[in-house]
């Protein structure tokens, strides 16, 4: 068994996403990328379940160590999760989701890519006067938006390979 990224759950042939452990958070996801495959999923044998709090807070913990918070999803936070809590294997082409799990020491495999063999480490920027810093554990979540404003000239600070 492993835990399925919702990549997986769209690209895989049917029979090979099925037994497989998914969180209940990508229901609704998947209905809004694909209803027709999330009806085909839903009726398979699915594993379906959610992280608890203390697993999800792992999470939090290794990702902002390794610097990808700011850029992972509650979904991609409670696959982790439960990747780390069944000690499995986690399916997913997300490179921030690999570089976390990795630092688990859980095992990874790729849907459709086999990149993002590496270990990265993530810090902020600042697109002004070029400081760095650690990501914090309360850094702003989003896929889009700036994570922070620089405290030496209140610039936009952007994540950057370390």
């Amino acid at each position: 068994m492993a835990v399925l990224d919702t990549s997986a759950l769209l690209s895989w042939p049917i029979e090979r996403c099925q037994h497989q452990i998914v969180s209940v958070l990508q229901q609704t996801e998947l209905f809004k990328v694909d209803e027709q495959r999330w009806l085909l999923i839903d009726s398979l044998d699915m594993d379906w379940r959610t992280a608890s709090l203390e697993e999800r807070e792992v999470v939090h913990e290794l990702a902002s160590k390794t610097g990808d918070l700011p850029r992972l999803s509650d979904v991609d936070i409670d696959l982790i999760a439960l990747a780390i809590s069944n000690q499995t294997t986690l399916v997913t082409d997300d490179y921030r989701m690999k570089n976390v799990a990795r630092e688990a020491g859980i095992e990874v495999q790729g849907v459709l890519t086999t990149g993002g063999k590496r270990q990265w480490k993530w810090v902020l920027r600042c697109i002004g006067c070029r400081q760095t810093e650690d990501v914090s554990p309360d850094a702003t979540r989003s896929r889009k938006d700036d994570v922070k404003e620089c405290d030496r000239c209140g610039s936009p600070m952007k994540l950057k390979r370390a």
